[in-house]
């Protein structure tokens, strides 16, 4: 079970780049629980995925010769909707009906959160290098909130200047 949650149910297994096809169906998974439940669905289930993740990953990493499978993509899961839990947050707090997430605020979040998976500054590079099961998915957290962060900036950004 554990490499069944760790591998998202086999999506790790897709080439290339097993990380990008992994967040962009967390993508479309998370714009969907955004819609059904908005911000506190979108909100619950990346705590669930995130602990269900640090478990799946700590019960397999004892065994592991790669210490950073790329087909363990549950991280990927945790950070994109993290990041996507920013706009989506907005919308909410707005009152905005949970039917609206127009594409600028969840393309941002997985463009911002891919960015910061792949360039991994500062913090996500530091959780990188850990070489344990917690690293595995901090990184990916870490990017997560910087990329959430970053889509907050660039919507203030763009509403401030064009409206």
């Amino acid at each position: 079970m554990e490499r069944q949650i760790a591998t998202v149910f086999g999506l790790g297994n897709l080439r290339p780049a097993p990380g990008t096809w992994a967040s962009a169906a967390a993508i479309l998974l998370g714009v969907a629980l955004h819609r059904i439940g908005h911000f506190p669905l979108l909100a619950l289930a990346t705590v669930v995925v995130t602990i269900i993740g640090f478990w799946a990953i700590r019960r397999l990493f004892a065994g592991l010769d790669n210490k950073d499978p790329s087909e363990f993509v549950i991280d990927e899961v945790a950070g994109q909707w993290l990041a996507l839990c920013f706009p989506s947050a907005g919308f909410w707090l707005m009152g905005l009906s949970s039917d609206r997430f127009p594409y600028p605020g969840w393309l941002a979040a997985f463009i911002f959160f891919r960015l910061f998976d792949i360039w991994k500054p500062w913090k996500v590079g530091h959780a990188d290098r850990r070489g344990d099961a917690d690293g595995i998915m901090l990184d990916d957290l870490w990017a997560g909130m910087f990329a959430g962060v970053a889509t907050m900036i660039a919507a203030g950004a763009a509403h401030g200047l064009f409206m």
